[in-house]
């Protein structure tokens, strides 16, 4: 049974709805450490820049950087001032369609377990059977370590499922970008375009996609521990601009015509 990552309520109105947080994620990279070519561990210090000496961990603030190298120093008692209120609360402020949130906005994902006792179960399936007869998902706030979250509680299946998101005004403006919205593109492109597309459709399976490159790098991880030789091929030539899109789109939508070579049956 995984811990929680946060136990509190989820407040529906005069509902309270105990819950517990599990993190939905569980990341697979490979990690390293910092080595010398002796193999023995890079360990990194707390240096002042001005005096090149090591400064010990209590010694260290906060600082905030106003303009260009001018800095506000800022004590630990100093940030509580503004430190969200510790509740063990998820307050429901909103009730949304879950279609009209971008999903530019979403952040990080867990799973949300009614905890044991106190009616919990009940109330949990009441407000996940509402949210989902509604087609709504709601949305509220919370702290967890000292940190304030926006999220947006969903049905799923038959459990409730919690997105932290970005705030407005942490998702870029896209208008300082340059897109082009003015170069035409003529009706036979956009059709060779399409069917193109429709070649390469399938319904969504998340299992069908793989990590090729960690597969790739645990290999060489082993080959190097066992004392082999790698070598690095050349990267393949970059293929030249293409100017006549629907030449190329053609030759796409050709290639993927193509039959597959069947596998022969052993006999």
């Amino acid at each position: 049974m995984p811990r929680s990552i946060w136990n509190g309520t989820i407040s529906f109105g005069l509902v309270n709805v105990p819950v517990g947080l599990y993190s939905a994620i569980q990341p697979k990279s490979i990690s390293f450490h910092e080595m010398t070519k002796s193999g023995h561990r890079i360990r990194h210090k707390r240096v002042d820049e001005k005096t090149g000496r090591e400064v010990d961990y209590n010694a260290i603030v906060k600082g905030y950087e106003r303009s260009n190298g001018k800095y506000v120093l800022v004590e630990p008692e100093e940030l509580d001032a503004a430190a969200p209120t510790q509740t063990r609360t998820i307050e429901i402020e909103d009730f949304v369609d879950l279609a009209d949130i971008d999903p530019i906005y979403y952040n990080a994902t867990y799973y949300v377990s009614p905890r044991s006792g106190n009616g919990a179960d009940k109330a949990y399936v009441l407000l996940r059977e509402a949210m989902e007869r509604s087609g709504r998902a709601a949305i509220g706030r919370f702290v967890m370590r000292t940190k304030q979250y926006l999220v947006v509680i969903r049905p799923d299946d038959n459990m409730l499922v919690l997105e932290t998101l970005y705030f407005a005004d942490e998702v870029r403006n896209p208008k300082e970008l340059d897109i082009p919205s003015r170069v035409k593109v003529s009706p036979n492109e956009v059709k060779i375009a399409k069917q193109l597309i429709d070649s390469l459709t399938r319904e969504w399976d998340p299992k069908h996609y793989k990590d090729t490159y960690r597969a790739a790098l645990q290999k060489v991880i082993e080959r190097v521990a066992k004392g082999e030789e790698i070598t690095v091929e050349e990267p393949d030539e970059e293929h030249a601009e293409v100017v006549d899109l629907v030449e190329a789109l053609q030759r796409s939508l050709d290639a993927k015509k193509k039959p597959r070579a069947r596998k022969r049956r052993a006999s």
